[in-house]
């Protein structure tokens, strides 16, 4: 629950909210780093000293539900001559450290980030005649903070966020987001540490879609050459109908150029994915898939989960020899106090940390695997393949429906447990499936109508005798039963 007021009204049970403009007597009462991200805001609308903030009625470190304190907004007149149209401005106050005193994060100091190190901002299209900013993009805001809270996964420039839902609950074709530097927000260095200005910008699914198959960074920067679609600074529009690819054709051959050329940045995705051994029967208490103490169910160890929590991280940097990293003995249960830099990193689940002791599990080789995917999941196989293998890479399918990993690697990607000899091989859970360029061609022709899921029917599989390799995509569903 929040309200709307101005930044300077005083609040439901505390005194008056910091904004830049309160009198001298409320200065002292003003926490630390609000004040400071406060100082950023007057720098850039030192003639909007009260503006409109919606506000969480019972804050998130007395129960609330919103870990957003507050987001203030304001009139941005944009530079007609730049193509930047009026737009709102929209600030978060809460993914940082506002207090300093560990009420919401802990204080590690002043030279690394003050909380999570960010704050969202968003650019809004101001509508002909409208006279007050809508509140909707708080809300939105709030529900990306929530999921950061809740994953402890921070965002970074050039992140997407899939929604699958028009942002302000319209009808529009701006359904996902895209993450940049906010092109007018400097970094605030406050008492508590540094804190930076990420921007949220709305894209439609084709525009998701690519910044998938190539880099988000790469569709930020076409998306500021089409002044419809964002313009200079990233300006959404909730009534755009045309994607950048429908308003200029040619811009669809730049993204074709820049996967042939650079690959893909996504290195995984959470999603509906199973795999099952099938050079034994399923009921086999040796299944591949897990190891089992007793009674308690096989999962994931913490360890392995951290692994693969570096396999992703690595995979967003451009190096010359992918490695994928060794299991680190001394991280514990999964959790490391280093915040991974983007929400593809994570990939530890609610049970990581429940698990058996890591030794205790062995890497076993394959004769034979069948995959499953459900149709999302599945239409990404050929970013995975051409955007990835096809560059000398990697890329992980983590399960969010049960305890279960599926990596893909390349022959050029050093620390893998799959080989040439055994492409594959399971660590408990986590499979890992080694293709050949040749291979890998091969299967991209096969699955060529995965590029247009809606023109199949599930349940749709494709096999490899040779191979010994199965793939089903298969409906959600399915994925939803205990048994994955």
């Amino acid at each position: 629950m929040a309200e709307l007021r101005p930044s300077g009204a005083p609040g439901p049970a505390a005194p008056p909210a910091p904004g830049p403009s309160a009198p001298p007597a409320f200065a002292s009462l003003f926490p630390p780093g609000l004040h400071a991200i406060y100082g950023e805001c007057r720098r850039l609308y030192p003639d909007q000293p009260n503006p409109l903030q919606v506000t969480a009625i019972v804050k998130y470190w007395l129960g609330g539900p919103d870990p957003l304190d507050y987001v203030s907004m304001y009139r941005n007149v944009g530079s007609p001559s730049a193509n930047i149209p009026e737009h709102w401005h929209y600030i978060s106050f809460g993914l940082s450290d506002l207090y300093g005193d560990s009420r919401v994060h802990e204080f590690t100091g002043t030279d690394g980030p003050s909380g999570f190190g960010f704050e969202l901002t968003f650019r809004l299209k101001r509508e002909t005649g409208e006279s007050a900013p809508p509140t909707w993009p708080a809300e939105l805001m709030q529900g990306l903070a929530r999921y950061v809270f809740q994953s402890e996964n921070t965002f970074c420039s050039g992140d997407h966020v899939s929604w699958h839902s028009p942002l302000d609950n319209s009808e529009s074709r701006i359904q996902h987001m895209l993450l940049t530097e906010d092109p007018q927000m400097q970094p605030v260095q406050t008492p508590f540490g540094v804190v930076t200005f990420l921007q949220i910008v709305g894209v439609c699914t084709e525009e998701l879609h690519a910044a998938q198959q190539w880099n988000g960074q790469g569709i930020l920067e076409l998306l500021r050459t089409v002044p419809v679609a964002g313009g200079p600074w990233l300006i959404t529009d909730m009534r755009r109908g045309e994607t950048i690819f429908e308003i200029d054709p040619h811009l669809q051959e730049r993204v074709d150029k820049g996967i042939e050329t650079d690959g893909s940045n996504l290195s995984g995705v959470s999603a509906k994915c199973a795999w099952d051994d099938l050079s034994r029967p399923p009921e086999d208490d040796e299944d591949s898939r897990s190891i089992c103490i007793g009674t308690q169910p096989r999962r994931l160890s913490g360890k392995d989960t951290e692994q693969i929590r570096e396999t992703l991280r690595r995979g967003l940097e451009i190096n010359s020899k992918p490695v994928l990293p060794p299991i680190n003995p001394q991280r514990q249960n999964g959790f490391t106090h280093d915040r991974a830099p983007s929400r593809k990193d994570s990939l530890e689940s609610d049970s990581s940390t429940a698990i058996v002791p890591h030794e205790l599990i062995r890497t076993r080789q394959l004769e034979s695997v069948h995959l499953k995917f459900n149709q999302e999941s599945g239409a990404l196989i050929p970013l995975c393949l051409r955007g990835r293998l096809l560059h000398g890479r990697h890329f992980t399918y983590k399960s969010i429906t049960g305890d279960m990993a599926i990596t893909f690697v390349s022959t050029g990607v050093e620390g893998a447990f799959a080989t040439e000899e055994h492409p594959y091989a399971a660590h408990g859970p986590w499979l890992q499936i080694l293709l050949t360029e040749e291979f890998v061609e091969k299967m991209l022709e096969d699955l060529e109508d995965l590029t247009s899921p809606e023109e199949f029917k599930l349940p749709k599989e494709y096999s490899w005798p040779e191979k010994k390799l199965k793939v089903s995509i298969l409906p959600d569903v399915v994925f939803d039963s205990p048994l994955h």
